[in-house]
């Protein structure tokens, strides 16, 4: 029940609007907070706070370090790194829930530092505050107060577009686009702290998604705070299929982030060298080239999302475009992205240049395109299939060949005994927009004389075995025996096929299938005890073909095994422990 002296002090600050207070909330409405807007990361954004019933910001007017602190806290992190005003991180919408707030820093809520009371504001949206915390986080801190959406953006070559995913239960699902228009797809943008939506899509423009397609006949008034509150229908799998996936494109705030970067030297507009201007202040405002060291697809994928080019077709450590620009210095290196950043400056890179190979043919370059390939593992079938198996020696002469053994395989009395094998198929779907190709042309795939088809990639898939540290107690790996389509979706034709030496690759729309009972379809277990386990597979691990999402291409399983016998449970995309 609320207090009467609360309410006595509510009314006082809403009276006098330059007063400032303590304002506590109902005790049956637990305070939560979020990060929104945009670009941010997941330690950093404009601060929402969860009071009433409803989410609402904060305003930057009198705002502090000390604040940030307190905020910083709330989610689950130790400090603050710094603050910002004036809406960086993009406008919020909805209620702006304090204004003034003042706090010493040593506060264990928002609610015991100084304001103008809940609601009491004569600020806009345009002066909403963000926090940038420390990423690391408070020891034992539960995440119930960091409310992540259950609406998500995936397949998207630029911020604030791609397939539109809702999360029920531990499982992402699609949504069918019939009766799919603006109203609905704004509701998505807004609800990922984006503008309204400037295109609703339809036909899996974005390309297909797996597992559930949860809703179909989505009807937004346009006003609703999530997809999930519009009237919609749930659907069975007779309703619609994947090639009916919604996708949206949000308006997003102007950041000029291609003002600092172009290509020269290519031979269109998607490729070429790419030069910077220099983020150093002796070099202010001079253009430079980055270092090719260890410049890989991950790296390239951000330099054409900060140029609006889409994806990534390869990253070029070695450029002999033609050099119309005349720059000829280094401005960055040691460049090193997660994939997902905003702009190159965001990656990790030196504080001073430092190139190993100098002369501009060693800077980096780039091949952007409008499509790209995305990867996905089937993870029930590896659930289901698996199994393990004593193997004979004598009949693993061509897996030794490809080193699909363990270490140990070396010393043993070849052609006596067995190697004990973790076997299971594999199913791996393109779902994105373009065809999966590899890298090499067929002019440098390699003959294997021992199965009697060429490689080509070194590495397609990594297996691994890992304790519950996560550190890694055996592994396999699965080079490109041959990629080639061995089943598709109703009305999509093979294109690829390994026999004769044929084209490989893996058409969108179809799978590769690696059966149990191939070579080198396993891990080498051996020489491992009794226990519990995390089985991982990771696909094209050394991302040699650009996708339109990495994030999706590793699947975990809980695994045990009692010596004789193993099972798998909980089998999942991602990286995430178990």
């Amino acid at each position: 029940m609320v207090k009467s002296q609360d309410i006595v002090i509510l009314l006082v600050c809403m009276w006098l609007s330059s007063c400032l207070c303590q304002t506590s909330s109902p005790q049956h409405d637990q305070l939560k907070f979020r990060l929104a807007g945009y670009p941010r990361k997941h330690n950093e954004g404009r601060v929402e706070v969860f009071y009433n019933g409803e989410w609402g910001s904060i305003c930057d007017d009198d705002f502090t370090l000390s604040n940030a602190h307190v905020l910083c806290r709330h989610l689950g992190f130790v400090e603050a790194l710094s603050w910002s005003h004036s809406a960086k991180y993009g406008a919020g919408t909805g209620k702006i829930w304090l204004d003034n707030v003042m706090c010493s820093g040593s506060e264990k809520s928002i609610e015991k530092c100084l304001s103008r009371g809940w609601g009491n504001s004569d600020c806009t949206h345009e002066e909403d505050a963000g926090v940038v915390c420390k990423d690391e986080r408070l020891p034992g801190f539960l995440d119930s107060n960091i409310i992540e959406t259950k609406v998500r953006l995936k397949g998207g070559a630029r911020a604030g577009e791609g397939r539109v995913e809702v999360l029920i239960g531990s499982e992402w699902g699609t949504v069918c686009d019939d009766l799919w228009n603006l109203l609905s797809a704004s509701v998505v943008c807004r609800e990922l702290g984006f503008g309204t939506a400037k295109e609703a899509l339809t036909g899996a423009r974005m390309g297909q998604g797996m597992g559930p397609i949860y809703m179909n006949e989505v009807q937004c008034l346009g006003d609703e705070k999530s997809l999930r509150k519009c009237p919609h229908k749930s659907i069975t799998a007779k309703d619609c299929k994947h090639m009916e996936d919604v996708s949206v494109k949000c308006n997003i705030p102007y950041m000029g982030f291609e003002k600092a970067i172009r290509l020269t030297g290519g031979r269109t507009q998607l490729e070429g060298r790419v030069e910077l201007l220099a983020p150093n202040a002796s070099l202010l405002g001079q253009w430079g080239l980055i270092c090719g060291d260890g410049w890989t697809s991950r790296e390239a994928m951000v330099a054409c999302r900060q140029l609006g080019l889409g994806y990534a077709s390869s990253g070029l450590s070695e450029t002999w475009y033609w050099d119309s620009s005349n720059v000829t210095e280094m401005v960055m290196s040691g460049v090193k992205c997660r994939g997902d950043e905003m702009t190159l400056s965001d990656c990790q890179h030196h504080r001073v240049v430092s190139c190993k190979r100098a002369g501009p043919q060693f800077a980096a370059g780039i091949i952007c395109s409008e499509s790209a390939s995305d990867m996905v593992l089937n993870a029930p079938l590896v659930e289901r299939s698996v199994y393990i198996e004593d193997r004979p020696l004598h009949l693993l002469y061509c897996a030794a060949e490809e080193n699909c053994l363990s270490k140990s395989a070396v010393g043993a009395n070849w052609p006596y005994g067995h190697r004990r094998l973790l076997r299971f198929s594999s199913e791996i779907h393109n779902v994105g927009r373009a065809d999966f190709r590899p890298r090499l042309g067929r002019h440098s795939w390699v003959w294997h004389e021992c199965h009697r088809h060429y490689h080509s990639m070194d590495i397609f898939t990594n297996y691994d075995l890992l304790d519950l540290n996560g550190t890694k107690v055996a592994d396999g790996h699965k080079a490109s025996f041959c990629l080639e389509d061995t089943e598709c979706h109703e009305g999509i034709l093979k294109q690829y096929e390994c026999a004769n030496f044929g084209e490989q690759g893996i058409t969108v729309g179809c799978w590769d299938t690696y059966r149990h009972d191939i070579d080198c379809q396993w891990i080498d277990i051996t020489d491992v005890k009794p226990g519990n386990y995390i089985l991982q597979v990771i696909i094209n691990p050394n991302f040699e073909v650009a996708e339109s999402d990495f994030t999706n291409n590793a699947m975990r399983c809980n695994c045990k095994y009692d010596g004789n016998r193993v099972w798998l449970h909980k089998c999942h995309l991602g990286k995430s422990q178990l």
